[in-house]
C-alpha cells in the first residue's frame, strides 16, 4: 500500500490559521522596515550627490552610485519577499517562495562585486594618492553612518532566521562601515596630512565586509542548489524517522529549503501492514516540525515487500 501525506494538509484549519496570522505580522514588519530603508537610502543618495557637486568631490559622487546600488539590493529583497507571499497558481504550484533565495544570492553577488570595485580603486589610490575633500565629506559620511546604521537595525532581528533579510542587513551594515571608515580616515588625514590613510582604511574595511559576506554567498548557493539547510543533520532526521514505532526502513529522504525561511522534506517509510499507518504519519509530521523545524513534510508509506522493490531505494547511501 502506498500512501502520501503532505504535512500542510494535516489538521488544515488549525495550522492554516496560525501560519496565516504569523505570516501577516512578519510581512507587515518587513514591509515597514523595507519602506523606511529604501526611503533613508534615497535620502543618502540625494545628499551625497548634492554635497559631491558642491564640494567637487568625486569620491562622494562615486559613493552615491554605490549606495544607489545598495538601494537596488533592498528593492530586490523587498520584491522577492512580496513574491514569496503570493499564493500558488496552477502553473507555479509551489508559489514564488524561492524568489527569496535568488534575491539573497543576487545581493551577495552585488556586495562582493562592490567590494571588488572598492578594493581596485583603493589600491590605485595607494599607488597614486589623491587629495581628499575636507569637512563637507566628513559631515556627509557621518550622516551616512547614522542613516545606514538605523536602516541596518531595522533588519537585525529578521537577519538571524532569513538569509534574504540577512542580505539586506549586510548591505546596510557594510555601507555604515564604509561611511564610518571615511569619517575616521578624513579626521586622520586632516590631523596628519597623510592621504594614504584613506585607501588603507578602505581596504581594511572592505576585507572585513568580504569576510562577512562570504558566508551569505555560500549559504545562498547552497539554498539555490537545494542543499540540506545548515543546522539540520540528515542522519539525525533519518534516525528520528526510523525510531517511529512501526517504521522498518527510511529511504529516498530529501531535505531542502523551499524559501529562505521554510524547510521541506520528502521521504519513503517502509512499514508492515500491521502497523498503524495514520499514527506513523502523524508521528513523522509532528516530529519533523517540533524537533527540526521542518514545516512541510510529504511522507510516502510502503509495504515491506514494495519498499524493497522501490525504484527510489538506493543500493547504498553516499
Amino acid at each position: 500500500m502506498h500512501r502520501g501525506h503532505p504535512d500542510h494538509l494535516h489538521r488544515p484549519h488549525d495550522h492554516g490559521r496560525r501560519h496565516g496570522h504569523a505570516q501577516a505580522r512578519s510581512a507587515g514588519a518587513f514591509d515597514r522596515a523595507m519602506a523606511i530603508g529604501v526611503g533613508l537610502n534615497a535620502a543618502i543618495v540625494g545628499l551625497e550627490i548634492a554635497a559631491g557637486l558642491f564640494a567637487g568631490s568625486l569620491a562622494l559622487l562615486a559613493d552615491a552610485g554605490h549606495n544607489a546600488g545598495d538601494m537596488l539590493g533592498l528593492v530586490l529583497a523587498w520584491g522577492a519577499d512580496y513574491l514569496a507571499r503570493r499564493p500558488p497558481t496552477q502553473r507555479y504550484t509551489w508559489g514564488f517562495r524561492r524568489s527569496t533565495i535568488y534575491a539573497a544570492l543576487a545581493n551577495a553577488v552585488l556586495l562582493l562585486t562592490a567590494c571588488g570595485a572598492i578594493l581596485w580603486e583603493a589600491c590605485r589610490r595607494l599607488r597614486t594618492p589623491e587629495p581628499v575633500a575636507g569637512a563637507t565629506v566628513i559631515a556627509v559620511a557621518a550622516a551616512g553612518v547614522a542613516l545606514n546604521t538605523l536602516t541596518a537595525l531595522l533588519f537585525m532581528r529578521g537577519a538571524r532566521d532569513d538569509v534574504n533579510v540577512r542580505g539586506a542587513f549586510l548591505h546596510m551594515a557594510a555601507d555604515a562601515a564604509v561611511s564610518g571608515g571615511v569619517v575616521v580616515a578624513g579626521v586622520a588625514i586632516l590631523l596628519t596630512g597623510r592621504t594614504w590613510i584613506d585607501p588603507a582604511v578602505s581596504i581594511a574595511i572592505t576585507l572585513a565586509i568580504v569576510a562577512g559576506t562570504w558566508g551569505l554567498f555560500r549559504e545562498s548557493v547552497d539554498l539555490a542548489l537545494d542543499a540540506v539547510p545548515r543546522g539540520i543533520d540528515p542522519a539525525a532526521v533519518t534516525d528520528a524517522l526510523a525510531s517511529i514505532p512501526g517504521v522498518a526502513e527510511v529511504h529516498d529522504l530529501h531535505v531542502w529549503s523551499a524559501s529562505t525561511s521554510e524547510i521541506s522534506l520528502t521521504a519513503h517509510l517502509v512499514v508492515p501492514d500491521s502497523a498503524d499507518h495514520e499514527r506513523v504519519l502523524a508521528a513523522a509530521s509532528d516530529g519533523m516540525r517540533s524537533r527540526f523545524g521542518i514545516g512541510h513534510t510529504t511522507i510516502q508509506l510502503e509495504r515491506a515487500a514494495a519498499g524493497a522493490a522501490c525504484a527510489q531505494r538506493p543500493a547504498e547511501t553516499l
